[in-house]
């Protein structure tokens, strides 16, 4: 058992009072091994106890700054207690009662509030899920019944889930995918975020291989996640939507970590003014409940009762986090997420200035990556890795993305003390590498 306080609250910046890992978390890794599945990926032997804000504390009592948000999940921070009381008062009242087979009232105020506010033409309807990927696989099935069509269009290094569907849709990294064919049929990736793929496209692989009138819909990040933060040109999603209203394609837009605020509006896609007729979303939803939903609009979620359905999508739960989180992420969390990301990418142009080995810093709000490099100038993971592993030494939690990047996805609660308090680590951490 455990012997930290939950009631004391956590310092703001990191405290490391043991070797990393101390011997509680050490323990438990090797439990941990004996147990799960091995295809679990883990960054480094970080054992969480608790968390508040954007600090998290081990078993053994050490402190971090989290600029993860457990993969842009937690958007108001740990614990926030908002959140927490939300929380805490459903699940007095009612833990579950499959809103499938019958009717709940958070479920129907979160659809309502979801629904008013998804850039999508009138109100859109919504369908619960339980994650990103369950997300994206509801909306393959949802654009195959509407359209009657049956071929996809997904992107080089997207990410959209492991799931068949989902993992079919996914381009990023082939260990995703290796060993686990067939998988779905009909799903053509073509490269991501440039006019040229785009003419390709349309002069190349609509006339020769891939019919326009029997494509489903185009799947795609506004910012590609797991495909390391990549930002497309402008005008590339626009193109997008002209192509899909051109031959009656579906634009389905997978916002599953670009959305909620992360990026300093609440859907990412209204960076670009463009309405796409699906949009998917979990992550940073219920603030680390597990919840997804799929948004469309009216006059497409038309599927008959019993042709899809879930369980436990809209937990009641969930849905009373979902409800808190967008009261907070709409009050002010949105707009800091906007604010914190200026400051973050100002402090990552003066560390690419002074570290050759570092690209300038790309990415929109709370949403920002960067590249490593070697001294010839190709990708270098293996530094970037090292840095990952360096920064946790230093009580600092990063993720990577992508070839060779470093992602930054802090919870929305961050502050620029914290701001600084990063940089001035990865700094400390470079210097060390002599990057």
């Amino acid at each position: 058992m455990l012997s930290i306080s939950i009631n004391r609250h956590l310092p703001r910046s990191p405290r490391l009072i043991t070797s990393l890992p101390g011997p509680r978390a050490r323990d438990i890794v090797e439990r941990d091994r004996a147990v799960t599945s091995p295809s679990y990926t883990r960054e480094y032997p970080l054992v969480v106890a608790r968390g508040e804000g954007c600090m998290v504390e081990d078993v053994d009592g050490n402190v971090f700054l989290d600029m993860t948000a457990g993969i842009a999940v937690t958007a108001t921070g740990h614990a926030h207690p908002e959140v927490v009381q939300a929380v805490q008062e459903q699940a007095a009242k009612l833990l579950h009662m499959s809103g499938t087979d019958f009717y709940y009232e958070p479920m129907v105020e979160l659809a309502e509030k979801l629904a008013s506010r998804a850039p999508l033409p009138g109100n859109a309807r919504v369908f619960f899920t339980n994650s990103g990927a369950e997300s994206n696989e509801g909306a393959i099935k949802l654009a195959r019944y509407y359209t009657g069509r049956s071929l996809i269009i997904a992107f080089l290094g997207a990410f959209h889930g492991r799931t068949y569907g989902a993992m079919s849709l996914t381009g990023s990294k082939a260990v995703q995918r290796a060993s686990f064919g067939p998988l779905l049929p009909g799903v053509t990736h073509i490269p991501y975020g440039t006019h040229a793929s785009l003419d390709y496209l349309e002069k190349q692989l609509f006339p020769a291989m891939l019919p326009p009138q029997e494509v489903a819909a185009i799947v795609v990040e506004p910012i590609q996640g797991e495909g390391g933060y990549i930002v497309p040109e402008d005008g590339f999603l626009q193109r997008i939507r002209q192509i899909c209203d051109r031959y009656g394609i579906l634009m389905v837009v997978d916002e599953v970590q670009s959305g909620m605020g992360r990026t300093g509006r609440m859907f990412a896609i209204e960076h670009w003014d463009v309405m796409p007729d699906i949009i998917t979303t979990a992550k940073g939803i219920a603030s680390g409940l597990p919840l997804g939903a799929i948004l469309a609009r009216p006059e497409i979620m038309t599927w008959p009762p019993g042709s899809h359905a879930t369980t436990f999508g809209g937990n009641p739960v969930a849905c009373a986090a979902g409800l808190a989180t967008l009261q907070l992420i709409e009050s002010g969390l949105m707009t800091n997420a906007a604010k914190m990301g200026e400051l973050l990418q100002a402090g990552l142009v003066r560390l690419h200035e002074q570290f050759p080995r570092v690209s300038l810093p790309r990415g929109k709000g709370l949403m920002v990556a960067i590249d490593l490099f070697d001294d010839e100038g190709n990708y270098d993971p293996k530094l970037r890795d090292r840095i990952l592993q360096e920064a946790f030494l230093h009580g600092l939690l990063l993720l990577g993305c992508g070839k060779a990047a470093i992602r930054f996805c802090p919870p929305l609660v961050i502050d620029s003390d914290q701001i600084q308090i990063a940089l001035n680590i990865i700094k400390v951490v470079l210097s060390n590498l002599d990057c």
